[in-house]
């Protein structure tokens, strides 16, 4: 765990008390904490290279197929390997040592990044065929999503032994304001950089940008592994997470929530064609569209910094995935560039509520021994449901039509939120104190 130290007015006789007081009234109290500090470069570094580099390849496939289902496609091709690969990946992460795996799937990031510049190299791809190019996109992509099913296991343990109990919340808010700063810049960046640059060289920028992460966490001293056999049979060690987080009704209703919103709400994959096709704008225009959610999650970053979630947070939790389901309606009738940007500005205030809750709802739950089975659990049910609402989003466009399907996504959102209150006694008393 690492250690702060306070001093109280300058008085010699500071008592305990008071320096709980203080920590718990300083809102940078976890960044005094040096390896946080490069975790926050970890975590900041990793979204704004993957956001970049996903939001060159929609643009990219969109300019190959103009097809809302290959889009989809994107998003399928990464959350296939997530859900299968989690359970095991989880298992492997509570048995290890952390900093080693997190330097493992970031150099399997570079690896992919280094592909997926070749081919979009014309020099590479002449003569070759659009399907094998983005057969070899999905190929990637598909590598791509075996890594993160490490990643987001070994990154949520790796917070934990770093940062003292009593500060999960405070470390939690900067986590994910780091998380979101990476995801507002990163689109953005990547808009701008194929209309500066190109496709090609943006896709070498990002290989770039993972040499950051990997400084990082070369930084940060190995770390004790908590993992504590219990002579339990491999099927039960692997299960343990999911069993724990069906018993733990809170954390169940947390994530199921956001699954379904982000899995029915998810209208950002659809963005290039919405640009092109519906607003009419170009790249430059689609990057601040991508990065819009992110530019509001931040900002209530924050503020939430400040003034932390202590009274109703479930209750707070339900208001703000529900409001994320209008924005999503009022996107998705949008036919102006200012509007949209603002829906999704919105959108983005509310999923920061929420990404702050759930994050520090796992933190406190969470038996240390477990972190790396619980957070697969979490990658398969929520960050997956990006990738797996990329793919129903294309689906959707393309049985019901591009607008009709974002506007049903959200009043699905509507009816999630509506039901998890109803059915969930658990998080309307949610409290979060640690």
């Amino acid at each position: 765990m690492g250690q702060i130290l306070y001093f109280c007015d300058g008085h010699k006789n500071c008592t305990l008390e008071n320096q709980e007081t203080t920590i718990k009234n300083d809102p940078y109290a976890s960044l005094r904490i040096p390896e946080f500090s490069y975790y926050l470069v970890i975590r900041f570094a990793m979204v704004f290279a993957l956001s970049m580099q996903f939001t060159i390849i929609e643009w990219k496939v969109n300019a190959l197929t103009h097809d809302p289902f290959a889009l989809g496609l994107i998003g399928l091709a990464e959350v296939i390997p997530a859900v299968l690969v989690a359970p095991f990946a989880g298992h492997i992460v509570d048995k290890r040592e952390k900093r080693g795996l997190l330097i493992s799937c970031v150099i399997a990031y570079i690896l992919m990044g280094l592909g997926l510049f070749l081919l979009t190299w014309d020099r590479t791809v002449a003569g070759i065929s659009t399907q094998w190019v983005l057969n070899m996109i999905y190929l990637l992509v598909f590598l791509g999503g075996v890594a993160r099913a490490f990643l987001s296991p070994a990154n949520f343990s790796m917070m934990a032994l770093i940062v003292p109990r009593n500060l999960y919340a405070n470390g939690s808010t900067w986590s994910s304001s780091a998380w979101q700063i990476g995801g507002m810049t990163g689109p953005a960046l990547g808009g701008l950089f194929i209309y500066l640059f190109g496709i090609h060289w943006s896709m070498l920028i990002v290989v770039g940008v993972f040499l950051a992460p990997l400084y990082s966490i070369i930084k940060i001293k190995p770390k004790p592994i908590h993992y504590k056999p219990q002579g339990e049979s491999f099927f039960d060690g692997l299960t343990k997470g999911m069993r724990f987080v069906w018993k733990t009704k809170v954390v169940l209703n947390a994530m199921a929530l956001d699954m379904f919103a982000v899995l029915f709400g998810g209208a950002v994959s659809m963005l290039p064609i919405f640009a092109t096709d519906v607003l009419h704008v170009g790249s430059l225009e689609f990057g601040f569209l991508r990065a819009a959610v992110a530019v509001g999650s931040l900002t209530t970053m924050f503020v939430l910094a400040y003034r932390p979630l202590v009274n109703q947070p479930g209750l707070k939790l339900l208001a703000a995935v529900f409001g994320f389901g209008l924005c999503i309606i009022v996107f998705g009738v949008s036919t102006s560039f200012a509007l949209s940007f603002l829906a999704l500005l919105i959108s983005g205030v509310l999923d920061g509520i929420s990404v702050i809750i759930r994050q520090t709802i796992l933190q406190l739950k969470t038996p240390d021994d477990m972190r790396g089975r619980v957070a697969a659990v979490s990658s398969m049910f929520v960050g997956s449901s990006n990738e797996l609402g990329a793919f129903e989003s294309g689906l959707a466009a393309r049985l019901m039509g591009l607008v009709p399907s974002v506007i049903f996504g959200g009043c699905v959102t509507l009816g999630v939120v509506i039901t998890t209150y109803i059915i969930s006694p658990a998080m309307r008393k949610l409290d979060l104190k640690p």
